[in-house]
This record gives C-alpha cells, structure tokens and sequence, in this order.
C-alpha cells in the first residue's frame, strides 16, 4: 500500500465470501506447515471442544445457530481458530460419538482495511475461505446485511472478534464493541419473522500464549535496541547478566523508555503542531522520588492527554467532532481519511484530466499523513506499565515491549508485519459456555439498547474470566 498510498483510490468495494472448497482444502493442508514456519507458535492446546463439537452437530440437525465470538489478542489468532476447529475438535468428536458436519468450517467478519495493509491477495483468501468484510468507520449496510443473512441463513457458523481489533495483550480483554450482541439479536429476529424455532447461541472462545522457555534474554536484546533507536542509554553498562536480566531491572527500563518517549512526542506536538500539553513531571526521570505507582499513574495521565491531542490533530484536519470513545474517534477518523484515498465520488479515475488528478492525488497523500497521527495513538494507547506490576511475568513483559516496538516502528515508518519472534509459544484456546440470545429476547423486545449492553458485559466478563 506504500506506493498505492500517494495516489486516489477507486471507491473500497464490499468483498463478499465465495467460499472456494479447493481454496479451503489447500488452506486446510499447509495450515500445520505455516503455523512451524511462519509464527512462533510450537504447540495448540484446546479446552472444552466438546461443547463446541456439539454445538457444531446441532446445528446441522437445524437446532441452533451460533457465533463464536473470540479473543483477539495478536494477528495469528485465526490460524490457532483454524486448527483447533480442522484439527482438534475432529479427534474430540471422534471419541465423544459425536457427528460432526461435513465441510467442517465457519464464515467469519474481517475488517475491510486488513487487504489493504496485508495485500489484495488477502481479501481474495479471505473471500475464497468463507470471509465477509465490513468497514468499522461508517455504517456499513452491504456489510451489516450479508452478516446478518449468513447469521441467519447461512450453512456454516459465524466467527467474529468482538474486540474489534488485536490489543497486543494476552490477558486484558479491550472494551467489547456492541456489535456481535446486536447481530445475535438480529439473527433471533429473523428466525421468528420465518417461523423457524433455532435457538441462538454466542460462544466465547479464549486464547492466551505463553512462552515454552521464559525469553528473557531476547526481551532484554530488544528493549536494548528499542532504547538505542530511541536515543537513550540503557544505563546497565556495568551490570552483571543476572541483574541484567532480573525483572525488577527491565521494569525500571521500561518505565525509563515510556518517560523519555513520552516526553519525545510532547515536544513534538508543542512545537510544530502547537498544542498545549501540561508540562511532564521532572520526577517521572528520576524514580527514586516516586513510587512505581506514581509513575505509572504519571505516565497513564501524560499518555492520556498525548493521545487525545494525536487523534485531534487528525480530527481537526477531517472537520470530525471528539466524541464518543476512543474507538469511536478512531474508526470515523480512518473512515474520514480512506473517503478522502478510496473516492467513491470520482466514478472512473483514468478519465479525469492531469489537473483534476493531481488534485486527487494531493488529497490523498495529505489524508494518509493525517491518518498516521490516529496510527500513532492506536499505538500508544495499550501502553500500560500496571500491566507488568500487577504480575510480572515474562509474557507481559514481551507483550507490553511489543507494543513499545509496534509504537516505534509506527513513528520510524517500518513495515507492521516484521514484528519480532522472542520464543517459541504455546496456545491454549478455551471455549466458554453459550450463552443464548435467544432467551434474552423478550428483554430486547422492551429496551433494545440495554439487552445488547448487557448481553454485551456479559461476553466481557466470560472472556475476561477465561484468563490465567
């Protein structure tokens, strides 16, 4: 999209599924293949499969319709879906007795601006393995529509991520977006408009990684580099291996980086994009006038204002109102810029005159430059040193460095898919119990808004309960 990016786009165009078997087969095949040499992943684990296997039987016997809503915490959460369900949950079914549909698969939602970082040939994948996409900007009715008629009607399952978004973190759950509550509550609706008596089902599903071997030395290697490229000393020189490598150390470095790339992007809002923000605590550079906690929450507060002026800057461009959440500021800001990309108002591109394109163009180079401030603060804003504090294992602690690096690499301009591999992972998926839509919709049929917000919490409070 590097190259794509400087130049208007024709208008982004719903991708619908075509589920391709051939495609499916093939996916299916080189899935054990990819997951050895292209992630980090060595072994996949599955709790409770049997209820999922069940759940698939019944609705193919016309009992239930169901969607598995999923934890979303890195991008290769759907090839650990896609094995549990072609791998495991087959093996379960067989020693259960139980009969499981034939082809074995799910449709599933997808973010409409996935092919246009990963490539084209993604949303074609996509489309060809049972992929719907939907824009999150904007209301997306062609979306919205054929996600409610394969909820509804479709022959497979549904899948989607209520997250909305991959959070960097293995255990914190992000707020839930309402929308997977809503779907379920549509799809009950359709059923008795048609006379049909299926019962709707959400199924949460949790995934959490952990390291074979605690990686220690490769968190500390990149911290190291993160810091060099940051322009500050690690300041631990003359220390052994061991202290080197003790988490109380690599906490202190962690919280040193965040102050002085916190103070970094301060001065270059205030000075070249003029914005007032409150002037840093000094202490925050030197900790021992501070307990961890007052740093954490100085570095929380100073985060906070940060982004809301990076998402303002974008805003004020596009002539958008703050308001709502950040999610909400988000998604109508990358909406706002893609209008300004993908014209949907310019009906052929290659007829319009070198002016008029040029014109064009200009638009949407200035809109992706404006864009990357929304970038930015979607970097920053899981950033939290209390994540470590609460429990100082070296999974949060490569999670929370991570996001340090995606933040780093986002300002450097580098390439989002060439994150780094700190150790091999074993993953553990966990399906929850269902819970019915179906026996919450007299509640809906009253007040619509607080039946998709309660059913919404309480998907929350599943998925937040299946962390370890």
């Amino acid at each position: 999209m590097s190259d794509s990016i400087i130049h208007a786009q024709p208008a982004l165009k719903y991708i619908p599924p075509h589920l391709n078997p051939l495609v499916l087969k093939g996916t299916k095949l080189i899935l054990p293949w990819w997951l050895r040499i292209g992630t980090s992943i060595a072994d996949i684990q599955a709790e409770n499969l049997e209820t999922l296997a069940k759940l698939y039987q019944s609705f193919n016997q016309g009992q239930t319709r169901f969607l598995i809503a999923f934890r979303h915490p890195t991008a290769d959460d759907h090839f650990c879906l896609g094995y549990m369900i072609w791998y495991l949950m087959p093996q379960v079914a067989k020693k259960q007795g139980i009969t499981l549909p034939t082809p074995l698969h799910y449709y599933f939602l997808y973010d409409r601006g996935i092919p246009l970082w990963a490539g084209a040939f993604v949303g074609k994948w996509y489309s060809y393995l049972g992929g719907s996409s939907i824009l999150r900007g904007k209301l997306d009715r062609q979306g919205l529509k054929s996600a409610r008629e394969l909820f509804a009607n479709g022959n497979l399952p549904m899948m989607a991520a209520p997250e909305g978004a991959t959070n960097g973190q293995n255990e914190r759950v992000s707020s839930l977006e309402p929308g997977i509550a809503q779907m379920g509550f549509w799809c009950v609706e359709d059923i008795s408009r048609a006379g049909r008596s299926e019962e709707v089902l959400i199924v949460p599903v949790g995934i959490q990684y952990k390291f074979l071997d605690e990686p220690w030395e490769n968190v500390e290697k990149l911290l190291t580099k993160l810091e060099r490229e940051s322009g500050l000393s690690n300041g631990s020189e003359n220390l052994s291996t061991q202290e080197t490598l003790a988490p109380s150390a690599l906490y202190e470095r962690l919280l040193r980086l965040a102050g002085h790339l916190l103070g970094k992007m301060e001065d270059f809002y205030k000075r070249f994009y003029h914005r007032e923000l409150p002037e840093s605590t000094p202490a925050v550079s030197s900790q021992e006038l501070l307990t961890d906690d007052q740093i954490n929450e100085t570095i929380r507060t100073r985060l906070d204002n940060l982004v809301n002026v990076a998402l303002e800057v974008a805003e004020e461009y596009f002539q958008i109102h703050a308001k709502g959440s950040f999610i909400d500021r988000c998604r109508r800001t990358e909406q706002a810029g893609w209008d300004c990309i993908y014209r949907e108002d310019l009906e052929n591109l290659t007829t319009l005159s070198p002016v008029e394109k040029g014109l064009a163009d200009q638009l949407a180079e200035e809109a992706n430059l404006r864009m990357w401030h929304m970038r930015l603060a979607e970097s920053f804003v899981a950033v939290s040193g209390k994540y470590i504090k609460e429990k100082p294992t070296v999974d949060r602690f490569a999670d929370t460095t991570l996001l340090v690096w995606d933040m780093i690499n986002r300002i450097k301009g580098g390439n989002p898919l060439k994150r780094p591999r700190l150790g091999k992972q074993r993953v553990k998926m966990t399906v929850g119990q269902p819970i019915s839509v179906s026996q919450r919709w007299e509640a809906y049929q009253t007040k619509r808004r607080k039946a998709v917000s309660e059913l919404t919490q309480e998907l929350q409070n599943t998925l937040e309960g299946m962390i370890e």
